[in-house]
């Protein structure tokens, strides 16, 4: 009867113990590079409009370098959630072999007419005035494969200069950009936002070109999970984009731009006034429902494809599971 008793007692804890993991939020980590470009450390800013976070889940922005990082990371199980680039997205399939990488939703668009499009510097004592003078160049980028970095090479690669061949790279990080431009150390620096509005950088240079001569508009950002992963937490995953719709939403409601500013000002330390461009017109467009352009999207992988980044073409839709979105969306109704 006492082992019997034990048997029941431990049995009993086990299943406690069962029941309360599962009851636990489920902590989900989320990539970004900028923090004013980028959702996630906007997201966990106004985490107090969520309506599941802190129950079903938790959410952690984690900053990268760059999209290619994000790569290794995901093979590795150390993030959930990756925002990818178009260009890391062909990368991390057709290179790395995730082939059960799934893009959930947008983040952002870059180019789409009336919007912002990531921007080329260089300085107005340069004497640079057209890409074609740009041979034998040194040009900055943030790291080799990301989004920025393909869009300027197929740029250039339009008006007939190959990388290596024609022109040198060097990695630095965005905020440096403006610095190592007026310090000379490189002839061409690439600027996403809020960087390409820094008063410095302004002075002293100015856009070359913008990140549609290569690409046109582009599906920039996607958010992206692992159908593994999408598997197993289905629900909260859905919770999570559904929390994300509603601030998002707050963001993009002009009602709420002089908030939004202070907002900014807070994540990176600066004046509001400084962000008066941030969620407008002047700013990434941004989808208020959060669907991605497949279509958009094809298109930006295959020019990767075309520059040899990618060793294979792929079907954009096969890797994508909008479902989750979709049924987030739904719930706002």
């Amino acid at each position: 009867m006492r082992r019997l008793r034990d048997f029941i007692a431990c049995l009993i804890a086990a299943v406690a113990a069962t029941s309360a993991a599962r009851a636990a939020p489920l902590s989900i980590r989320m990539s970004y590079v900028v923090p004013i470009s980028n959702w996630a450390p906007f997201i966990v800013a106004k985490k107090d409009l969520a309506r599941h976070w802190g129950r079903t889940y938790n959410l952690e922005a984690v900053r990268y370098q760059g999209t290619p990082p994000m790569i290794t990371a995901m093979s590795n199980g150390e993030l959930e959630i990756a925002s990818l680039a178009y260009s890391t997205l062909g990368i991390a399939i057709a290179n790395a072999g995730i082939n059960d990488l799934r893009v959930i939703s947008d983040e952002f668009r870059d180019g789409v007419p009336g919007y912002f499009s990531n921007q080329f510097f260089v300085r107005k004592d340069s004497g640079i005035k057209k890409i074609e003078d740009l041979k034998g160049k040194v040009l900055a980028t943030n790291i080799v494969g990301a989004g920025v970095d393909i869009a300027m090479k197929a740029g250039l690669r339009k008006h007939g200069l190959l990388d290596k061949r024609d022109y040198t790279v060097i990695e630095a990080p965005f905020s440096t950009m403006p610095a190592m431009l007026a310090e000379k150390k490189a002839d061409l620096v690439t600027t996403v936002m809020p960087f390409a509005v820094d008063p410095m950088l302004n002075q002293i240079g100015f856009p070359l070109f913008d990140q549609t001569e290569g690409l046109g508009a582009s599906q920039f950002l996607v958010f992206t999970a692992r159908q593994s992963y999408i598997d197993r937490h289905r629900a909260v995953l859905i919770d999570v984009l559904e929390d994300m719709l509603r601030i998002e939403r707050w963001y993009l409601d002009p009602n709420n731009h002089s908030d939004v500013t202070r907002v900014a000002a807070d994540l990176l330390k600066v004046p509001p006034e400084r962000f008066s461009w941030v969620f407008t017109s002047k700013d990434y467009y941004r989808d208020p429902d959060m669907m991605p352009d497949l279509a958009t999207l094809q298109r930006n992988v295959d020019i990767t494809v075309d520059m040899g980044f990618i060793r294979s073409r792929f079907d954009v839709k096969q890797y994508s599971d909008l479902s989750l979105i979709e049924e987030a969306v739904k719930r706002l109704k």
